[in-house]
């Protein structure tokens, strides 16, 4: 495959998550990744989107979601950017790693755990918020991948 990106916008609406997943299928398999890795990439990056649709844009201000993939080898690195205000997003991963590995589920706020679920799916998760939210998901072949 072509180390160039894959890149779609979509609007900031939940009913698009379904073309998201769908690119990623195809991408994914293309590369060679097996069925359960796609499913954890897919749960990833639907979190990743789901956070911009919902925290980066003031409500009735529709707004873009980015997403550029990248297959690189052996690693797929996957960009979900957007251009709103993301101060939800920032909290959530500076909170992730020191309150959500030590506390029980329980006591975990609604909607807190997308950061933490993503970083549990994926090999790396790095999170930047300037002028909007880009998180960049990151998921290594595994030498004993099934493709697709």
């Amino acid at each position: 495959m072509n180390p160039l990106p894959i890149i779609i916008r979509i609007p900031a609406r939940a009913d698009y998550l379904d073309i998201v997943r769908a690119a990623l299928f195809a991408i994914a398999s293309k590369a060679g990744f097996s069925y359960e890795a796609i499913e954890d990439m897919k749960v990833a990056v639907t979190e990743a989107c789901t956070n911009a649709i919902r925290h980066a844009y003031e409500e009735g201000f529709g707004g873009m979601v980015e997403l550029s993939f990248l297959w690189d080898e052996q690693v797929l690195s996957i960009t979900v950017k957007d251009d709103g205000r993301g101060n939800v997003v920032r909290a959530a991963h500076s909170a992730a790693p020191s309150v959500l590995h030590q506390s029980p589920i329980a006591d975990v706020a609604v909607g807190g755990l997308g950061i933490f679920l993503m970083e549990a799916l994926m090999d790396e998760v790095h999170v930047r918020s300037e002028n909007g939210t880009e998180v960049v998901l990151i998921k290594r072949m595994s030498r004993n991948e099934e493709m697709v």
